[in-house]
């Protein structure tokens, strides 16, 4: 009889011990949960730039190019798009929520007209701009990707965007000419002063450690150069279904 008691004995230590177990591991993953949801006194995160360098020529020369047009900055693309009435719409929101363009051109009254995507110093994927471009024209809406160093001239962009006869917007012949030498020199001159400042910029920082040059060129291949995410061209799957 004593050894039957010793084994019921070492059963139940073992089922409360088990029983411990789980409940200490409830209370802390629950614990954790908490902190995480919790917000911290310090937020581990700092401003940065919107948009990097190459985007911001780009910004600078739609702003006087499509004077008559708004310019959004990396909207993704449900933020206006909507998915038909019998699709699994969590499922395209999942799938898409991720997907945008540099910058997003909209009318007065808050209606996309297209989208224009800046390549990066590494271009972009010819897959991204073929999704795109696909998904965007399925929905009437204009596609172009424009590279800063090759800037299309004026009246081509409007014409796509805005068609034939809105494209001059009013003006005359000589009035766009006029506006394009403006918009040509004021980014030649912007360009010029921003070289000019990161010239006297780099001219007053102390020569730094390799380790420090090597962080910061990992951190300008990641944040910053792309100036924001790029989900596609990291997916391992074709998208579709």
């Amino acid at each position: 009889m004593g050894g039957i008691f010793r084994v019921n004995y070492t059963i139940i230590a073992f089922i409360a011990g088990v029983a411990l177990g789980a409940s200490l591991l409830t209370w802390y993953s629950r614990r954790t949960q908490r902190q995480r949801r919790r917000i911290p006194k310090h937020w581990p995160l700092h401003v940065r730039n919107l948009v990097n360098h190459r985007e911001k020529q780009v910004w600078l020369w739609l702003s006087k190019v499509m004077f008559d047009q708004q310019i959004l900055v990396k909207l993704p693309v449900t933020r206006f798009t909507t998915p038909d009435a019998n699709s699994d719409a969590a499922a395209w929101y999942q799938l898409l929520n991720g997907v945008y363009c540099t910058f997003t051109l909209c009318n007065s009254e808050g209606q996309v007209i297209g989208c224009i995507d800046v390549p990066g110093p590494g271009g972009l994927s010819i897959s991204n701009q073929t999704l795109k471009h696909t998904l965007l024209a399925h929905c009437s809406l204009h596609y172009w990707v424009v590279d800063p160093a090759n800037l299309p001239h004026l009246i081509q962009i409007r014409t796509a965007f805005l068609g034939e006869h809105a494209a001059r917007g009013g003006t005359t012949d000589s009035q766009l000419a006029s506006r394009l030498r403006n918009v040509r020199d004021n980014l030649h001159a912007t360009v010029d002063r921003q070289r000019q400042n990161k010239s006297a910029a780099l001219a007053n920082v102390a020569p730094r450690s390799n380790a420090s040059v090597h962080a910061e060129s990992e951190l300008s291949n990641g944040w910053e150069q792309n100036s924001f995410v790029t989900p596609l061209d990291s997916r391992s799957a074709e998208l579709g279904r």
